[in-house]
């Protein structure tokens, strides 16, 4: 999550999210890649208390994910979990970094767009 290394672009983005009263979340398991369990970890714990939702994933999101990891030949689990709550929720906006990684993911899934940071 490039807000843990307090990358300039994605602090601007989010904060333009925001004053543009758009709803941001954070997976749960996107999450998990992230913190450490430690003092580093403040930039994100600052974000996360702030944007104030991390979706926790269940069995559906799990089978949409690897059903996404198997039509797209990719072993990347958690951008696959992040495009399967995308189109759980109806669609949404993913910022990423590694947007060749996602992409393949959300092929077939228009209401899955791709920004890349």
């Amino acid at each position: 999550m490039a807000l843990s290394r307090d990358d300039a672009r994605a602090r601007a983005l989010l904060a333009s999210a925001w004053q543009a009263r758009v709803h941001v979340s954070i997976p749960s398991v996107v999450l998990a890649e992230t913190v450490r369990g430690t003092a580093k970890d403040a930039p994100v714990n600052q974000i996360i208390k702030a944007i104030g939702e991390v979706i926790s994933v269940g069995e559906v999101t799990g089978r949409v994910a690897g059903g996404l990891l198997g039509a797209a030949k990719s072993s990347e689990t958690i951008d696959a979990v992040v495009v399967a709550i995308a189109i759980e929720a109806g669609g949404c906006v993913i910022v990423t970094g590694d947007p060749d990684d996602v992409c393949p993911l959300a092929d077939g899934h228009p209401e899955v767009v791709i920004q890349p940071m």
